[in-house]
């Protein structure tokens, strides 16, 4: 079953005074639907607009893999560890909050910021590698210019995020999962039936800030249209575990 949560469908956050402009995919914050609170392990998927200097005060976080990928300017992480890194386009920043870790995020740059934040819970229900307690000590990571279609499996979690930047009419294939989330972070995409399965058609055309829920993805390809494409493909195999 494929699902798609449109651009325009996402709630509205932040604060336009303060320079942030933030749009969930999820409930979040002051934004709550019973029927929409996530999918697979994902809990949260905002896109975050910072004007140059603004950003996030210190606030704690436990229990969660924050995934963020950097769409363009320069994002300042520093945290309760003592880490602090500088994150640009291109580049994949995993939080692991552990037991509880606190943390600042803004615009360290001269220009506009755009990124792509991600929730996972850690842990699993159903068994396997992923069945991991919660808490543990904070971790941090940063992965520069990660290349195209390799994956960054996420500790504490069956999830693996695959970042694809797509040509005009090259062809990649969707993870074969249980859940499996695919957010366009510019250009357009069509995602549906593979090619190689005589031509069958159907599927979904996707815009900049749309995005895909499928459940049982079996195979299935994304296309770039009309121009070049870039993806953020989570691949996951089981729901979270509370407890």
């Amino acid at each position: 079953m494929l699902h798609v949560w449109r651009a325009a469908d996402r709630y509205r956050g932040g604060d336009a005074a303060a320079g942030v402009d933030t749009r969930h995919a999820f409930s979040f914050s002051g934004f709550y639907d019973p029927d929409n609170v996530g999918f697979g392990m994902l809990v949260a998927c905002n896109e975050e607009r910072l004007a140059p200097g603004a950003g996030f005060p210190e606030h704690p976080h436990r229990d969660v893999e924050i995934v963020t990928w950097v769409v363009e300017g320069e994002l300042e992480h520093l945290d309760s560890t003592g880490r602090s890194a500088r994150v640009r386009a291109g580049d994949v920043q995993r939080l692991g909050a552990g037991r509880g870790v606190r943390h600042v995020e803004r615009n360290a740059g001269p220009g506009p910021l755009r990124f792509v934040q991600m929730w996972l819970v850690p842990g699993a229900r159903g068994g396997g590698d992923a069945s991991v307690p919660s808490g543990g000590e904070p971790e941090y990571e940063v992965v520069h210019g990660i290349a195209d279609g390799t994956p960054f499996a996420v500790p504490r979690t069956d999830a693996v995020l695959h970042v694809r930047r797509l040509a005009d009419g090259e062809r990649t294939a969707v993870p074969d999962a249980a859940w499996v989330y695919v957010h366009v972070v510019r250009g357009t995409a069509h995602v549906g039936p593979a090619s190689r399965q005589g031509g069958a058609r159907g599927g979904e055309q996707l815009a900049a800030g749309d995005a895909a829920r499928i459940t049982d993805a079996r195979d299935l390809e994304a296309r770039g249209v009309d121009g070049p494409a870039e993806l953020l493909m989570w691949e996951m195999h089981a729901e979270p575990s509370y407890g």
